[in-house]
């Protein structure tokens, strides 16, 4: 199919696209609650001729749509769960929420999903069109915020017939994603103690507030004896109750740890586990953890990589009104403290060339532009669970400038931005890039195989090892 053509067939529906964005934006739900958000897709894809499979890997909210058949299958991966306490007004620049307190696309899955549904789209159209052998997948994938779905979905074995995988994610600028994520793992230590009157019977009582704040302390000094690249991350979720004269009978405490990979992880939270299990011993308490979800590092694929970055220069860049720019120039000057996302980048390359490029652009208010190939092996400060897919099978994903350039990322300037014309057209323009690149893969099936080699080649005869335990069940964010 020629891109232009493809281009106008995503083009025709991109009200009916803008639309179905719009309606998951109205109703965020977080991880592993999406079943309003999960819907709308389902019944779009019913709606565009996919085969429609719910749920999948048994979560609720996981679903497939599947055209075509045999080989080679190609898979776009979707999001749609938001965040809490961001909910916001759209088209503001100005903090304001109708509902305090509420939900919000924080991070832009509302327009990540329909990104991705476009690209199946496209491709499902070029199958029948081509006539040619093949498989397109959408995946619905839950609880990314939270929850690695996506790893839920892969020890299941949901993506072993992939032959290549596709994701994007909005953000501030049209680039190719390149550096592998932080594996991650997240843990719920509950501590059990015994209660007392503070004052008149203290000898009595067990704090096992005391012991999660020993537990924080023992925590916060490991982190001088772990790699640099290592995060610890923690929230009390429960504290006890409010009255402090009374000792805290009970107390929770929910563990985020990252590293580069995910066997540093794993000698990390061993390490948590005796800080939390000393901890209940200091103060007479008892500790149960709870294992609550993981996800990998991400294995690059530069073949994958190349192949998007060409699509996105031949694929035509949204055109953005006055208006568009009026928007993102207001929510730019509503951030304090900008994210250097230019000099990030320029610590990943030592093309001299590419520095200077991304140095005469900088100071934007729309980065209207593509940016430069940079790959790199470098790991980032985040973490996604597109990297247990990217263990299964070759992966690659972009991003787009759907957010004025200045916007911080799980902020409320996201969600005002979540049905502005910039996050449309962007949306749009993902689903276009990652259809072209799909189907390149079907016309010139040598780089399925050559993006498979060097997958093989970067694992070294690694195999993709789940991080999750097998009995431990996705859990609904909110309900730990």
């Amino acid at each position: 199919m020629d891109k232009k053509i493809l281009c106008e067939l995503l083009d025709a529906k991109a009200e009916y696209l803008n639309q179905l964005s719009d309606e998951i934006w109205e109703t965020p739900e977080l991880a592993f609650t999406e079943q309003r958000s999960a819907n709308v897709l389902i019944q779009a894809l019913k709606q565009e001729g996919f085969e429609v499979t719910v749920p999948v890997a048994g979560i609720d909210t996981a679903f497939s749509g599947r055209f075509g058949h045999g080989k080679p299958v190609i898979g776009f991966l979707g999001e749609f769960d938001a965040l809490s306490s961001l909910n916001q007004r759209a088209g503001v620049a100005e903090k304001q929420s109708d509902h305090p307190g509420g939900c919000g696309h924080g991070c832009g899955h509302n327009n990540l999903g329909v990104g991705s549904l476009a690209a199946a789209i496209g491709v499902k159209v070029y199958l029948e069109a081509a006539g040619k052998q093949g498989t397109v997948v959408y995946y619905g994938c839950p609880g990314e915020e939270g929850g690695s779905g996506k790893a839920f979905m892969a020890r299941e074995g949901v993506f072993d017939e992939l032959d290549c995988a596709f994701c994007w994610h909005p953000g501030t600028t049209n680039s190719v994603t390149s550096g592998s994520s932080l594996a991650n793992y997240q843990i719920l230590y509950s501590f059990k103690g015994v209660s007392a009157h503070a004052a008149g019977a203290p000898h009595l009582g067990r704090s096992a507030l005391d012991a999660v704040e020993l537990m924080n302390v023992g925590v916060n000094f490991l982190r001088e004896h772990v790699i640099q690249e290592a995060r610890m991350h923690y929230a009390i979720l429960n504290s006890g109750g409010i009255s402090p004269n009374v000792v805290q009978p009970t107390a929770d405490v929910l563990y985020l740890l990252r590293a580069p990979v995910t066997s540093q992880v794993q000698e990390i939270y061993e390490r948590v586990n005796d800080i939390a299990k000393g901890a209940a011993l200091m103060t007479g308490t008892s500790v149960e953890i709870k294992f609550i979800k993981a996800c990998s590092n991400t294995v690059l694929n530069s073949t994958l990589e190349k192949l998007l970055f060409d699509n996105m220069n031949q694929i035509p860049l949204p055109e953005y009104t006055a208006e568009d720019y009026s928007f993102a120039k207001a929510i730019n000057e509503s951030v304090e403290n900008r994210t250097p996302v230019f000099e990030k980048l320029m610590k990943k390359t030592s093309s001299e060339e590419i520095i200077q490029f991304l140095k005469d652009h900088e100071g934007r208010d729309i980065n209207d532009f593509i940016v430069p190939l940079i790959h790199s092996e470098q790991a980032g400060g985040g973490s996604t669970d597109v990297g247990d897919v990217s263990w299964v099978c070759p992966t690659a994903q972009i991003s787009t400038a759907t957010w004025a350039s200045a916007t911080p990322g799980h902020s409320w300037q996201i969600v005002a931005q979540g049905k502005s014309g910039l996050s449309h057209k962007s949306t749009l323009y993902a689903g276009k890039v990652l259809a072209g690149a799909a189907i390149d893969l079907f016309e010139n099936p040598e780089l399925i195989q050559k993006a498979k080699d060097e997958k093989q080649k970067k694992l070294d005869g690694a195999e993709y090892r789940c991080p999750i335990p097998k009995d431990v069940k996705p859990t609904p964010m909110g309900k730990m």
